[in-house]
């Protein structure tokens, strides 16, 4: 049963923007929780060239059933043309956590 929840690895340029994304994630009850980690360098390529820049990692615990929402609303978001979203399905964990995840993101509608 663990495997409806998620975690959604992104970034931000900066902590201004990851703690918007993490706000609004969390009002809208898309995400449980966003861990905001510290400052690193990520190294990629990008239009054909080498880019170097200082950003924000995100760690976003939702659910299956708000996945696409958790997208969508990523991508309105962030500031980049191509912002990183990868799903990462959670195979297992504490039951009392993964419960947790589910109830703070469950549709208040359903």
């Amino acid at each position: 049963m663990a495997q409806d929840v998620i975690l959604v690895v992104s970034n931000a340029p900066d902590l201004l923007v990851a703690k918007r994304i993490a706000h609004e994630l969390l009002e809208a009850r898309l995400a449980a929780c966003v861990n905001l980690g510290a400052p690193m360098l990520s190294m990629y390529l990008w239009q054909g060239r080498i880019e170097g820049d200082e950003e924000i990692p995100l760690f976003i615990k939702s659910t299956r059933a708000r996945e696409a929402a958790v997208l969508e609303m990523l991508a309105r978001l962030h500031p980049y043309d191509v912002p990183e979203a990868i799903v990462l399905p959670v195979d297992g964990g504490l039951p009392a956590y993964l419960n947790w995840v589910r109830e703070e993101t469950a549709d208040p509608l359903s």
